[in-house]
């Protein structure tokens, strides 16, 4: 038999009005509870509190208002409108609906994630052929991985210098003009000679062609003393930041007997080579070597023949041949650059000598000869542009992109089939755990107190604590109604 409480008609509904319903104790920002029949405590005049003023009534209610916006959005956020979480439901429960983004983000800020192109186990024991894309991505990830490490190695092998021994072949050749009497200018009517020296690298394949010049420092040819004097005997050219590169050098000098010539050509090396003292070139068998090889091949004796100090590994104990060069027992490796400098001398020149022939029976007036020079690596180019082009990275970006929509597809794929087939299985069931799971989203996107499907029922007021609730619902609704009659007085009186 269903109870009836007195003086309250069948189906009646409770408002939701002030303070809400819940377990004994005293409400939330109210009084303490007062039951029936007892009288209320009575506060001393002095005690009371001043009424608020009506600017910090508006701003209570503003504070107010923004929490609760703010509530709503941080709701909204954690939870999307539809189905509760997987947590919530049970496992029959799948929603059918799109996966809503966050609003405050871009499409194109959507950062993709390598987890996000990983099939779930589910679909993978649905269908075994995706096992072939599983080992697919599994290949693509040592792929980038390789990638990567060899873009680094390329970086750090790029940050050395790196050459490539190439010939130069040097040709040097003479002309001789005769005197001709019947000339009308002075330079046809006097003998002279014309010296060239030009050059070219064997088998070039670069695009660019580099000029003769560029491969020297300094050039000095040196003319027979007795024929032109001590200060007309040299001719020189040395390299300048604003020099031009030329193909070849041109002398010009008057003369009708052959004259023996020595050409002094100076290697520009980069980086630049030095030539080491004689006593430390026997030692570490290097004749002309640049400082870092130096000081490694220093490093590399040192080592082989253990004369780090076993005790502090700074200094080195020097043997025989280190106290000859060094001239000192003992030293830091950190002072070696230092002592180096006085050991280390410019390179030699190389040598040639030529005879500046003017007999116009001689054929051999073309000299050849083949000098080993470094130039750039060709690779190094290759691997600047291979490190700097970007020519397949858009394409990589849309066969991603398109590789996540799939998945995200497939994704929404299985949660159809398996609303289908657990609607299939228990249609009542699931549309009654549907329907609940839709009832907690309204509710929490309403924002709503309380529970209405279960206060729409007579059984939710026969509760053990209703009778409390009702006390306290109307004594909260007794003192804000003294308030008003308090503030209303207070008003007046001033």
């Amino acid at each position: 038999m269903e109870r009836k409480r007195p003086g309250m008609p069948s189906g009646a509904r409770m408002p939701h009005q002030g303070a809400p319903m819940g377990p004994p104790g005293p409400p939330y920002g109210g009084s303490p509870a007062v039951r029936p029949g007892l009288p209320s405590p009575v506060m001393e005049p002095s005690r009371k509190r001043p009424a608020p003023s009506q600017q910090v009534q508006q701003q209570q209610q503003q504070q107010q208002q923004q929490q609760q916006q703010q509530a709503v959005q941080n709701r909204a956020r954690k939870k999307p409108v539809g189905f509760p979480g997987a947590n919530e439901m049970p496992a029959r429960q799948m929603d059918m609906r799109e996966p809503q983004s966050d609003p405050t983000l871009g499409s194109n800020a959507k950062r993709r994630k390598m987890a996000d192109k990983i099939l779930p186990q589910r679909i993978r024991e649905l269908v075994p052929e995706s096992q072939a894309y599983m080992d697919l991505l599994a290949f693509e990830r040592k792929l980038d991985q390789t990638i990567m490490r060899k873009r680094v190695d390329i970086q750090e092998a790029l940050k050395r210098p790196m050459k490539q021994k190439r010939k130069l072949r040097l040709y040097i050749s003479n002309t001789f003009n005769p005197a001709r009497p019947d000339a009308d200018d002075s330079d046809g009517s006097i003998a002279s000679w014309e010296l060239r020296v030009e050059g070219k690298l064997l088998d070039d394949p670069g695009k660019q062609k580099k000029k003769f010049s560029s491969f020297f420092k300094s050039l000095v040819i040196e003319l027979d003393k007795d024929l032109y004097g001590p200060d007309n005997h040299l001719v020189e050219w040395h390299r300048t930041p604003t020099t031009q590169e030329t193909d070849g050098f041109q002398v010009k000098r008057p003369g009708d007997v052959s004259v023996r010539c020595t050409l002094l050509l100076m290697l520009d090396y980069q980086p630049p080579q030095f030539k080491l003292d004689p006593r430390l070139a026997r030692l570490l068998g290097i004749h002309t070597q640049t400082r870092s090889c130096i000081i490694q091949a220093l490093w590399q004796y040192v080592k082989t023949n253990k004369l780090q100090d076993s005790h502090d590994k700074e200094y080195i104990n020097c043997d025989k041949y280190f106290q000859q060069i060094f001239d000192c027992p003992r030293l830091k490796f950190s002072e070696i650059p230092q002592r180096l400098t006085n050991l280390l001398l410019p390179p030699d020149p190389i040598v040639i000598n030529h005879v500046i022939s003017v007999d116009p029976n001689d054929q051999k007036k073309t000299a050849c000869y083949d000098i080993d020079v470094e130039v750039e690596d060709p690779l190094k180019s290759q691997m600047s542009s291979f490190l700097l082009s970007t020519a397949n990275q858009q394409e990589i970006a849309s066969l991603d992109n398109k590789i996540h929509e799939t998945i995200e597809s497939i994704n929404q794929l299985k949660i159809q089939r398996d609303f289908m087939l657990s609607f299939s299985r228990d249609p009542k069931g699931y549309i009654q755990d549907w329907l609940k799971s839709q009832s907690r989203d309204l509710k929490l996107m309403t924002d709503v107190v309380g529970n209405p499907e279960e206060e729409r029922r007579a059984a939710f007021y026969h509760e053990p604590w209703s009778q409390e609730a009702v006390s306290r619902y109307f004594y909260c609704k007794i003192q804000q109604r003294r308030q008003e009659l308090e503030q209303a007085l207070a008003v007046r009186n001033t």
